[in-house]
């Protein structure tokens, strides 16, 4: 897998940094890859994670992860972009160590640039089941667990 990781935000935390060294980014995407792939893995925040949901997904909000595959076969081609503001303030709510959400939503966003969704409750149950497993084996906790 080839990976280029950006941090967009010179004001980005210490502590994210310290999440997110290459090697475990990798880790986690390729946890959940089944294909080669080309992975930009780019750390924004709120101000262009809203843009960019604007944009691209006619939402006028920062989310916590965009998507945007290229090609899935024969090599997976795709842009991951996380928005730090978001994923902080869900990690908090949720209780979940920032680290842990980062690679949950890492794991999610590789699957979607494979064709995953969860636009059906049908997909959304295939693909959460493919979440939790991957998770679990990255040895963190089934994120979809009660």
């Amino acid at each position: 897998m080839a990976l280029s990781l950006q941090f967009a935000r010179e004001d980005l935390p210490r502590a994210h940094r310290c999440h997110l060294p290459r090697h475990r980014v990798a880790r986690w995407i390729r946890a959940a890859l089944d294909a080669p792939a080309d992975i930009t893995v780019r750390i924004v925040g709120s101000e262009e994670a809203r843009a960019l949901n604007r944009e691209f997904r006619g939402k006028d909000y920062a989310t916590n992860v965009l998507t945007f595959d290229y090609s899935h076969a024969p090599q997976v081609h795709a842009d991951l972009v996380l928005c730090a503001d978001v994923v902080e303030a869900e990690a908090r709510a949720q209780s979940l160590p920032v680290e842990a959400h980062y690679a949950h939503l890492l794991v999610h966003g590789a699957l979607h640039a494979q064709g995953h969704d969860h636009e059906s409750d049908d997909d959304a149950e295939r693909m959460e089941s493919r979440e939790s497993a991957v998770m679990v084996a990255l040895g963190f906790a089934d994120p979809y667990a009660d």
